[in-house]
């Protein structure tokens, strides 16, 4: 993506906005453009052993606002919009394969952390964001010492048939046709303070304008309306780092026999269970944060 293209890029709606005017100045917000072209927008805050957040399908950095505060008390956090979401520019070229799909959400990313995070990195992943930790470990160019998969993509074959069709439809088209009431009540956000917000905020991505096509159609590569969902079940053992699966026990995307598997199959790897759907993380943070800070305190241990 040239430069020049970056001025049709989205601004922060509303929602975001408001969030990130609360991290400041604790936490920034920055565009880095990549040596290879294209740019992925960070934000960052915090000293220390730096930790990695990578979101989901249709979110962005901003999806971690509970969590980025509380873990730059101690580490050096940063959560990235992935290529084509949030505030980042997608992937040049065709996707043609559900490798060259991998391809467009990691290498970027990758690229970033060369740069950014040279050393040892934590890195927590949501989903889509947690195929990309999946495939940083695996490619090790950027050496991952700590892995948290929060009901992530990549594990195993399976995918509920009632996702797939939700993701083949297009939740960005959805999303603007359906309005934010409509949105809310087929996806309800958490009953709380911070679950309603974080749920406009949801909505808020899903209906920007522009409909991440380019992302959306990489994703799709992954993900097909019938078969076996792209996946590394196979080479989870190559995986030698510490690994904390965190999985919501009313799972309706991922099962939770995925985790159970995978937690067999990487050498070093503990599950957690959360009453919860599809994003524990924001549905229960009181009960994941506490989890997760234990397992990054060894960030950086001998």
């Amino acid at each position: 993506m040239k430069r020049s293209a970056w001025a049709q890029a989205p601004s922060a709606g509303p929602v975001e906005a408001g969030l990130l005017a609360q991290l400041a100045p604790a936490v920034t917000a920055t565009v880095h453009w990549l040596p290879g072209g294209g740019a992925l927008r960070v934000l960052e805050g915090g000293q220390g052993p730096t930790v990695v957040l990578l979101h989901g399908r249709g979110g962005a950095a901003s999806t971690w606002f509970a969590y980025l505060t509380a873990l730059s008390r101690g580490h050096r956090v940063l959560a990235v919009d992935l290529p084509g979401f949030g505030m980042s520019s997608p992937t040049e070229g065709p996707v043609r394969s559900a490798e060259e799909g991998v391809g467009f959400f990691t290498g970027p990313v990758e690229a970033l952390l060369e740069r950014l995070a040279p050393g040892p990195v934590s890195v927590v992943g949501h989903s889509l964001g947690g195929l990309v930790g999946v495939e940083l470990a695996l490619r090790s160019r950027v050496p991952v010492e700590r892995l948290v998969l929060v009901d992530a993509m990549g594990l195993g074959p399976d995918m509920a048939r009632k996702a797939r069709a939700f993701f083949r439809a297009g939740p960005e088209r959805l999303a603007r046709s359906l309005g934010p009431w409509a949105w809310a009540r087929m996806m309800p956000p958490a009953p709380t303070p911070l679950g309603e917000r974080l749920g406009a905020l949801d909505y808020e991505l899903m209906s920007a304008p522009g409909g991440h096509d380019e992302a959306a159609r990489a994703f799709d590569s992954l993900v097909p309306l019938m078969g076996p969902v792209f996946h590394r079940r196979e080479r989870l053992a190559e995986v030698t780092a510490p690994v904390l699966l965190v999985w919501g026990e009313r799972e309706d995307v991922l099962p939770l026999s995925l985790a159970e598997e995978a937690s067999r199959r990487f050498p070093n790897a503990r599950l957690v269970r959360v009453d919860a759907g599809h994003s524990p993380h924001q549905e229960r943070p009181e009960r994941v944060l506490p989890e997760l800070k234990t397992f990054l305190a060894a960030s950086g241990a001998p």
